[in-house]
């Protein structure tokens, strides 16, 4: 959700390749087993993926879950963690009726930030070729996996084109943040800052001022009658206020 939410890197790009959906676990350590929100977060992939891939038993999934869920724990990760992915996993439920395939929708939750380097300005590609090489080697069928890829590069801009009710879902989903409770949303703009702490408050500020312009500006932010209805009024009165926080 990089582009939606957050000031452009200013670093230099990151030449490691990071977009294998199977690394070896000595070097991208899986999350605990034992961790019951891991567990359950499992069966919730597992759950979609049964559902987009049918008969196919092989390969087991689970390593990819947990390559996945080890990304979303990477250390230069502030807001967009596992809580990111749960919030917005809980969200798709919300808006699931909406959506035409609401399985490709959730599976593309969990690979729309799947790559994330706050210094790039590349993840939604990165993420999205991650999904075609997972999803592919897990037996998704092409039309289906190319459905999930589409809805992660969606996630650039936010701007599903009228009637593209499974990229409604989702982007509706990844913005629902903007309208949390004014503590929730303090919270979440803290978290994108820390993110961007490599760069200098001014330029910082500067960036997401503009960001928070664009949003906005949007006629409308939210796309579904459920996010038009609940959301949008409160995104708009938080984004306002947080303009003013970064004025000059």
């Amino acid at each position: 959700m990089a582009a939606a939410h957050d000031t452009p890197g200013t670093g230099p790009e990151d030449s490691r390749r990071d977009d294998n959906p199977n690394d070896n676990p000595d070097d991208n350590p899986a999350v605990s087993p034992d961790d019951g929100a891991a567990d359950t977060l499992r069966v919730r992939w597992l759950r979609a993926l049964t559902a987009l891939r049918g008969q196919v038993t092989t390969p087991d999934p689970l390593p990819y879950a947990d390559n996945l869920l080890t990304r979303w724990a990477e250390p230069q990760r502030r807001y967009h963690t596992t809580d990111h992915l749960v919030a917005v996993l809980d969200h798709i439920d919300t808006l699931a009726a909406h959506a035409a395939d609401p399985e490709s929708v959730r599976l593309a939750a969990w690979f729309h930030d799947a790559v994330y380097r706050p210094d790039r300005s590349e993840n939604e590609e990165r993420s999205a070729v991650l999904a075609i090489r997972a999803l592919t080697e897990v037996g998704v069928p092409a039309a289906r996996t190319d459905e999930v890829a589409r809805l992660v590069r969606l996630t650039v801009t936010h701007d599903p084109a009228p009637g593209d009710t499974n990229g409604e879902v989702l982007c509706d989903a990844d913005l629902a943040v903007l309208a949390g409770e004014p503590e929730a949303y303090e919270a979440y703009t803290r978290a994108v800052r820390e993110e961007y702490g490599f760069v200098p408050d001014d330029a910082f500020r500067a960036g997401r001022a503009a960001v928070v312009r664009q949003l906005l500006d949007l006629p409308r932010l939210f796309r579904t009658p459920h996010g038009a209805a609940v959301w949008e009024e409160r995104a708009r009165a938080n984004l306002t206020t947080e303009l003013e926080t970064l004025s000059p």
